[in-house]
């Protein structure tokens, strides 16, 4: 992978570096890229605060914090809410849900940080955040983003999903496959030579579908 350089341009794209910011949010002033060290991140919008579909994907990142934290992913939400009503909501969410918000929610009432990660869209509404998902790997380069509608909940169990997918891949040199899972078969590279393909064809392990197309288990 190319060296990653932070973009200058509106909404950041796979490869670029995780734009950095200070902002306040609930676990106090927080400058992003030292929050995060060297682990793995998934930042994530909602449209706003004490409203019914955001408190449902909270209390869910919430309940699945323990799994997050065990890949080294850290969470930390955002929306143009002030500090005060993401404690008041959070507060509500304990008492009503029996749910605890452990990680932190970003207040970003000046829409910065939405700005610079491009979570701000007009045609959706140009006074909330859409429910924006941002990957970010050990080295702060954007490995994965997902925007869904304001009107439809995210998938936590595919973010899981995509986090053991991109840790399987790196750490294996390998690719992950249509609906993969943590625990199926993965993508080798394709031989660049003939004699690689003629020795793949006798590898105890490979199942070689064709030249270009070899899985493994691990």
């Amino acid at each position: 992978m190319s060296t990653a350089t932070e973009t200058t341009y509106g909404m950041p794209r796979i490869g670029d570096v995780a734009p950095d910011f200070t902002a306040t949010t609930t676990h106090g002033p927080l400058s992003f890229h030292k929050w995060k060290g060297d682990s793995w991140a998934l930042l994530f919008s909602h449209p706003a605060d004490f409203t019914p579909v955001c408190t449902t994907e909270l209390c869910e990142f919430a309940r699945r914090a323990a799994e997050f934290g065990a890949k080294k992913v850290k969470l930390i939400g955002l929306s143009i809410d002030s500090v005060h009503s993401h404690l008041a909501w959070r507060e509500n969410i304990r008492e009503k849900m029996g749910v605890s918000i452990d990680y932190p929610l970003i207040a970003d009432l000046d829409m910065a940080v939405a700005r610079r990660y491009g979570m701000i869209h007009p045609g959706e509404g140009s006074t909330v955040t859409v429910r924006a998902v941002f990957l970010i790997d050990p080295k702060n380069t954007i490995r994965a983003l997902v925007y869904y509608p304001l009107n439809t909940g995210r998938n936590i169990d595919e973010l899981m999903r995509l986090v053991d997918a991109l840790q399987t891949a790196d750490g294996n040199a390998v690719a992950c496959p249509v609906n993969w899972k943590k625990g199926d078969k993965v993508i080798v590279p394709p031989p660049r030579t003939e004699q690689e393909v003629a020795d793949r064809k006798v590898m105890k392990g490979i199942e070689m579908i064709d030249f270009y197309l070899s899985k493994k288990s691990l």
